[in-house]
């Protein structure tokens, strides 16, 4: 963990960043403008979604070939964030993305003061860049944040084109300010506007975990994909919070004698790699790393999620607030299993997925029975039957 995360473990507060409201939101791409329409913005911040389209499009579009914008449209740069209202399919995920989308737009005045899990999460999938020796010229970051993964990706891996797309508009302004060289545009990433076969990287940066239809979205990111394209995906999975859990549970059993949905369910590793096959990817790898935060208060954790926009946004959970007598409860119990250190610890597993769009030219697994050579000769050692003692 890099020595800014680590300090930011133990909670030492940072001044708030102020972010100016996006009633008009102009986000800038070199000369080009793209301006986000005041009805659809306030629109998408309504909990119940709405049926119309919040639209981003650039003026005075660049003339381009049918297959040099990665997006669906000819001649322009444009994006439909398409939200469902309520009693739509959307209604029957786990997640509101509604509300899931309010928070992210109000976390974003404070982002900066808990941006250390998403500052690991590129150090490391940059890292994982490096060793793959290819370059990628067109790439695109679903979830792009404070534009902290779009950053590190400029000007490097033979990048020529740079898109980075999220499902606020309030956070897509921030990352927009922050690469401004960077195309940046509003999707929701149960409805990416990606044209098929149109790009060389595909980068989820801890958004997935909130998607009704995970399967359904990296099949499209997989559709977006070139033959051969590398699809790179970070979400909390696992052991993620599991002290916050634990000491939630037994807080809300105390005081209140049952229990209601407050913390995400986490996908477990092994089936996000299946899930890669299923959405159709070659050569899947999901590997996780487990990050401890410590905290010397475990209210600056929920504050820290809170400034994060990973609050509690399960469609099931109970309306109203959480009640005073549970919440000291909970810190109690929670303050109670300090390590030696006087601190309280958060455990946060991140997943790594790793696919690649299907393409003839990959290792692909020989016919059973097509050796050429026997496993004995390669080994330089004499084969002996089944059953039969080695001398």
């Amino acid at each position: 963990m890099s020595p800014r995360a680590k300090a930011k473990g133990i909670g030492v507060p940072q001044p708030s960043q102020d972010v100016p409201s996006i009633k008009w939101a102009s986000l800038q791409h070199g000369a080009q403008s793209i301006r986000a329409s005041a009805t659809g913005a306030e629109q998408a911040m309504q909990p119940g979604g709405y049926n119309a389209s919040a639209t981003l499009r650039m003026t005075n579009p660049p003339r381009c070939r049918k297959d040099a914008s990665p997006f669906r449209y000819k001649n322009t740069i444009l994006s439909r964030m398409r939200v469902p209202p309520k009693n739509t399919d959307d209604a029957l995920g786990p997640f509101d993305r509604a509300l899931w989308r309010k928070r992210r737009d109000r976390a974003a005045a404070r982002f900066a003061d808990a941006d250390f899990l998403l500052t690991e999460t590129v150090e490391r999938t940059i890292e994982r860049l490096e060793d793959i020796k290819r370059s990628f010229p067109s790439v695109a970051v679903i979830g792009a944040g404070n534009g902290a993964m779009t950053a590190a990706l400029q000007g490097r891996f033979g990048i020529e084109r740079l898109f980075q797309l999220d499902a606020s508009p309030v956070m897509a302004q921030m990352a927009a300010k922050a690469v401004p060289d960077a195309v940046t545009l509003v999707a929701d990433e149960e409805a990416l506007p990606l044209a098929d076969a149109s790009l060389d990287l595909i980068v989820a940066p801890l958004t997935l975990h909130w998607t009704n239809d995970l399967p359904g979205s990296l099949i499209q990111m997989r559709r977006a994909l070139k033959p051969d394209g590398l699809l790179m995906a970070a979400l909390f999975a696992g052991s993620t919070l599991q002290e916050l859990r634990t000491h939630l549970t037994h807080a809300e059993v105390e005081t209140t004698g049952g229990l209601s949905p407050r913390i995400a369910p986490m996908a477990d590793l092994r089936d996000l790699g299946g899930l890669l096959q299923r959405a159709g990817l070659a050569l899947p790898v999901a590997d996780r790393e487990v990050i401890p935060v410590r905290y010397a208060n475990p209210f600056r954790l929920l504050t820290d999620l809170r400034a994060m926009g990973e609050s509690n946004v399960l469609r099931d959970r109970h309306k109203a607030p959480l009640r005073r007598d549970t919440l000291a409860r909970m810190l109690e119990l929670y303050a109670g299993s300090v390590d030696a250190t006087g601190n309280v610890t958060a455990t946060f597993e991140i997943a790594f997925l790793h696919g690649w769009a299907p393409a003839p030219t990959q290792q692909q697994p020989l016919r059973p029975g097509s050796a050429k050579m026997r496993l004995a000769d390669a080994l330089g050692t004499d084969e002996k039957p089944a059953g039969e003692k080695a001398g």
